[in-house]
C-alpha cells in the first residue's frame, strides 16, 4: 500500500472514509489529510493482535450504533453491548434485540455486515475519543450464547439483579459483533490521532 496526497496510488488502498492510508510494519503511516495513523496489519504472520489502545476504547464505551442497509434504504440504531475477547484473539462485541426488529431482521440475514461507531456524549474536542468499525453480525445459540451471555451481565449486573428484566433479555436474542475493522479516533493523543486494526 501507498502514501499519497491526492489521488488513489497503485498499491494504496482507500480506508471506511475514503482516505488512502498506507500500512507500515510496526510503524507509523499518515492518510490523505496528514493525520497519524498506525495500521498493525501486516505486523506479523497469523492472527493479528488488536491493540491494548483499541480494546480500552471498546471496554470503556457501553453503546454502539450499528448502521445497515436493508430493502428499505440504510438505517441506523443504537444498542448496549459488552465488549470481549474471542478464542483467536480477536474484540467481539455481545448485544441484545429481538430478531423481529427492522434491524433484527436485518441482520439475521446470513453474510449481515454493518457499520459502527462507539463514543460517549457530550465530549470536548480536544479530548474526543471513538470508534469507527465494520464487521459481521449473527445470533448466537447454544455454548456461543451462554459464553455470550456471560460477558453480556458480567458487563451489566444489573441484568441478572432484576428478575423480570433477566427473564425477558433471556427470550431476546443474543448477536455477536465481529469487527474485522476498527479505528480509534483520540484527540487526547493530538488532534486528529488514529489507530487501526483489521482482524
Amino acid at each position: 500500500m501507498e502514501e499519497t496526497s491526492g489521488s488513489q496510488s497503485a498499491g494504496g488502498r482507500a480506508d471506511a472514509g475514503g482516505d488512502v492510508v498506507r500500512g507500515v510494519a510496526g510503524g507509523v503511516a499518515r492518510d490523505m489529510a496528514g493525520d497519524v495513523v498506525r495500521d498493525v496489519a501486516g505486523e506479523r504472520s497469523g492472527a493479528v493482535a488488536c491493540p491494548a489502545a483499541i480494546r480500552r476504547a471498546l471496554d470503556g464505551h457501553t453503546t454502539v450504533t450499528l448502521a445497515y442497509v436493508d430493502e428499505d434504504g440504510p438505517q441506523a440504531c443504537a444498542v448496549l453491548y459488552a465488549a470481549a475477547t474471542a478464542a483467536d484473539g480477536a474484540p467481539v462485541l455481545y448485544f441484545v434485540t429481538a430478531a423481529s426488529t427492522r434491524h433484527g431482521r436485518a441482520l439475521g440475514k446470513p453474510g449481515a455486515r454493518v457499520a459502527f461507531t462507539v463514543q460517549r456524549d457530550g465530549q470536548e474536542w480536544s479530548g474526543l475519543t471513538g470508534i469507527q468499525g465494520r464487521g459481521g453480525c449473527r445470533p448466537l445459540s447454544g455454548d456461543a450464547r451462554a459464553a455470550g451471555w456471560r460477558s453480556y451481565t458480567a458487563r451489566f449486573p444489573f441484568v441478572e439483579a432484576d428478575e423480570r428484566l433477566r427473564a425477558a433479555l433471556e427470550r431476546t436474542a443474543l448477536w455477536e459483533l465481529r469487527p474485522d475493522w476498527l479505528r480509534l479516533i483520540d484527540n487526547a493523543q493530538g488532534f486528529g490521532h488514529k489507530e487501526e486494526w483489521r482482524g
